[in-house]
């Protein structure tokens, strides 16, 4: 790896993620000449409805896309760090699932307006992966208990999905738009926590890089060197489940970005934490906004939600890393 050009890889990803955020406003499922959009833009008094699309609806969803792929990419980043499994996504600290049954419980049990779907999937992921970190710290808090732990507890989570599916058809509906994933927020205001919860987690691995990178090593060697392994891991699995659990919040359950994201910065800037984590959510977010504008454009008028392009851009690249994997354990 030549680190002489890692800030000009940073850069061009930089740069590339700007293009899209563009495109992602200037492109949708309503056509727009250049003129017309230049004129939205300016909010020309004979433009209204094009500054309406672009503000109200583009560009509320653009800096979704954003976020969500900040979020998602930098927790997948950190998990196949302090784990050392390069299969690690949010998935396994219980995000998808705690989000996913919090959602489902509220709808079933509480009635929750649809308006505060959010907090309660934000609530679910959180208190998923403070019951698994709990568990796996009661353990050891080692690479193979903390994944066993997510594993193991996620399964449970999913079965109790089921179980309420079951119980209560009449929420389907609502539950199945959440899983799928979709960043057609409704407001820029509904984005403000979750901007806020992400860049101060983001920050906050951002400072621990150093460490990230000594954990990666190994427990034995982290722990020779003065690494307080279980607390780092523990602070580490926090920092993800925010990140993640705010992008959820408002996204759904967007899989394989915390899958994909990682491994694609990691061929351009390598391993090293205070690279890997801005290039992988970097990243991320071009990966939601390309595979979100696609979901627009190739089926204009109607639209594909974002969730249902990832699966399917993200099984073949899952399916490709096993298939690596396998190659390289033979």
């Amino acid at each position: 790896m030549n680190k002489s050009r890692i800030p000009h890889k940073i850069l061009g990803t930089v740069l590339l993620l700007f293009i899209v955020c563009v495109l992602s406003i200037r492109l949708g499922s309503t056509h727009m000449t250049t003129d017309e959009f230049i004129r939205g833009l300016l909010m020309a008094d004979d433009a209204l409805t094009f500054s309406t699309i672009i503000y109200k609806l583009r560009l509320p969803r653009m800096l979704a896309g954003l976020l969500a792929g900040i979020g998602l990419a930098t927790s997948g980043t950190i998990l196949q760090s302090i784990t050392g499994n390069k299969m690690a996504s949010p998935n396994i600290v219980g995000v998808n699932s705690g989000a996913g049954f919090a959602i489902i419980l509220s709808l079933s049990l509480t009635g929750i307006s649809i308006s505060l779907l959010p907090v309660a999937a934000f609530v679910g992921a959180f208190a998923a992966t403070a019951v698994i970190i709990l568990i796996a710290s009661r353990l050891g808090a080692t690479k193979t208990n903390v994944i066993l732990t997510g594993i193991a507890f996620s399964s449970i989570l999913s079965a109790g999905i089921s179980l309420l599916s079951l119980l209560d058809t009449d929420v389907l509906a609502n539950y199945n738009a959440f899983s799928i994933g979709s960043i057609a927020v409704s407001s820029s205001d509904q984005l403000l926590l979750p901007a806020i919860m992400i860049a101060f987690a983001f920050a906050t691995a951002m400072f621990f890089a150093q460490k990230i990178n000594v954990l990666s090593l190994g427990d034995s060697i982290a722990g020779s060197l003065g690494i307080n392994v279980r607390a780092t891991r523990i602070i580490a699995m926090l920092l993800a489940s925010i990140l993640a659990g705010s992008a959820v919040s408002f996204a759904g359950l967007l899989g394989f970005v915390g899958l994909m994201s990682p491994h694609i910065a990691r061929t351009m800037v390598g391993s090293n934490a205070k690279h890997l984590l801005p290039c992988s959510a970097l990243c991320g977010s071009i990966i939601v906004l390309l595979a979100d504008l696609l979901g627009r454009v190739i089926f204009a008028p109607s639209e594909l939600p974002v969730g249902i392009l990832m699966a399917l851009i993200g099984a073949p690249f899952f399916l490709i890393l096993l298939i690596k994997r396998g190659h390289n354990n033979d």
